[in-house]
């Protein structure tokens, strides 16, 4: 039986601009199918932006078939009106995903830095940096705000297999952890 490889859409919300970013996971390997992102600033009505974002988000759904969505959670900052407006944004992409039949899970700015670079408090550069060495792809500066977007999708990846170690039967030791997990050593 040939098992289709996972694909997971990560979105980085927002409603001035909004990064997504899908791979394809063969095996331990990570494969980038499309990053971009969606300009909104065109557009005025706060409105007809959650439309916009509804409609392309079940757009790339369509497309690319994925099995999970992985969608940065908004944080408070100093300004709450920014704040709900995100929440919007990250609702609506929700809505699009769940209405599709994918899966989602919400992951924190910092949770997504931490699972890619090591680091919770690394720069959107750093990110960058990292996940081109993990998925050995050219970044062109227009493309700077899809990283979050991808970045969400390489850390639901990883949180979701080391949820898979977790769950699977336990191990003796770090030798016999090694055998079953070559690809985890670096």
């Amino acid at each position: 039986m040939n098992k289709k490889n996972p694909i997971i859409l990560g979105i980085d919300p927002g409603t001035l601009v909004l990064g997504y970013g899908i791979i394809e996971v063969d095996k331990q390997k990570l494969k980038l199918l499309s990053m971009g992102v969606i300009h909104l600033s065109k557009y005025e009505d706060p409105l007809e932006k959650l439309k916009i974002i509804y409609e392309k988000v079940q757009s790339i759904i369509e497309h690319y078939k994925p099995i999970a969505c992985a969608i940065e959670t908004p944080f408070y900052g100093k300004n709450v009106q920014s704040m709900l407006k995100l929440g919007r944004a990250q609702g609506v992409a929700i809505a699009s995903a769940l209405t599709n039949g994918v899966e989602v899970f919400e992951y924190s700015p910092k949770k997504i830095k931490q699972s890619v670079t090591g680091n919770g408090n690394a720069s959107k550069e750093q990110v960058a940096a990292m996940l081109q060495r993990l998925i050995n792809f050219e970044l062109q500066p227009k493309f700077l705000d899809a990283t979050d977007g991808l970045a969400a999708a390489v850390c639901h990846h990883f949180q979701s297999k080391a949820g898979d170690i977790a769950a699977s039967k336990k191990v003796a030791g770090w030798g016999e952890f090694i055998k079953q997990n070559p690809a985890r050593i670096r």
